[in-house]
């Protein structure tokens, strides 16, 4: 008997590599994520490039976007892909403590990236526990999983989180009444776009208030990679590199590094001044 639901099974119920050939030419895109768990002391020894085998995550990124390119000789059933793009970060989280990983993969074609970007995570992540064992053997890989995929017969999709089943605040930092009263005061947050808010003397500056920038678009999934996104739209948004301007992700304000999520909500604003 078929089983309906899983496209990798054919009509005896065997494996088999899905014919994409009729499908619909698309530009196809996902995100991954994970996290490498490690001592206190380790994630400082790596912080400061201190490990014996030299630069640990320079090395994990080339493994990451080589593993990307060979899912198909590791995973059965994969198609052969002709990725565009393969796009790995890394942010040292002394909280966690520890390395979090994401992966972006993109293309044009018949069949999804998801698992390239998941290949790309969890090679990446692998190798980080390679080049880190010689002083931490206790490293947990975890989280591993599919943050966001784009393009295909199935469209959209976004993790849920926490986050997503709680109301939109009516403002980021500042206040609403910082911005005008045209715009909806608690719009709804697009999974698959980031959301900017220009506030005070940025907003007459740049003619704009509020827009939403695909996800996609950004050069690399941090708030640098949504500035470099703005200023290759319009030059003008590179007055956002003033040093004075601040930024603000989800109401927190955040740094260049700061890893960005489709979905959330940044704020670009010049310093408050005056007694």
């Amino acid at each position: 008997m078929a089983n309906e639901s899983l496209s990798h099974l054919d009509q005896r119920g065997h494996a088999h590599m899905v014919d994409v050939g009729e499908k619909a030419v698309s530009q196809r895109t996902a995100i991954a994520s994970g996290h490498v768990r490690m001592a206190p002391n380790t994630l400082a020894l790596l912080a400061d490039d201190a490990m014996p085998k030299g630069d640990v995550l320079a090395t994990a990124r080339i493994a990451g976007i080589q593993a990307a390119k060979r899912t198909s000789e590791l995973i059965p059933l994969c198609h052969l892909l002709a990725l565009s793009s393969v796009k790995i970060d890394f942010v040292l989280d002394s909280e966690l403590p520890g390395v979090r990983i994401q992966a972006r993969c993109k293309m044009e074609g018949r069949t999804g990236v998801e698992m390239e970007a998941l290949t790309a995570v969890s090679v990446a992540a692998l190798t980080l526990y390679d080049m880190c064992k010689a002083v931490d053997k206790a490293m947990v890989i975890g989280a591993v999983q599919l943050e966001h995929k784009e393009g295909g017969k199935s469209g959209d999709w976004h993790r849920k989180t926490a986050d997503d089943a709680q109301p939109a605040p009516d403002q980021p930092i500042p206040s609403a009444s910082s911005a005008t009263s045209s715009e909806p005061s608690a719009p709804a947050r697009h999974a698959a776009h980031i959301t900017v808010l220009l506030f005070a003397a940025l907003r007459e500056a740049l003619g704009e208030q509020r827009l939403e920038l695909p996800f996609s678009e950004l050069t690399s999934p941090t708030l640098d990679g949504l500035k470099q996104a703005l200023v290759a739209r319009d030059p003008r948004f590179s007055a956002l590199y003033d040093q004075q301007v601040l930024s603000a992700v989800n109401q927190r304000i955040c740094k260049a590094d700061t890893p960005l999520s489709p979905g959330d909500e940044v704020g670009f604003f010049p310093p408050v001044t005056g007694g």
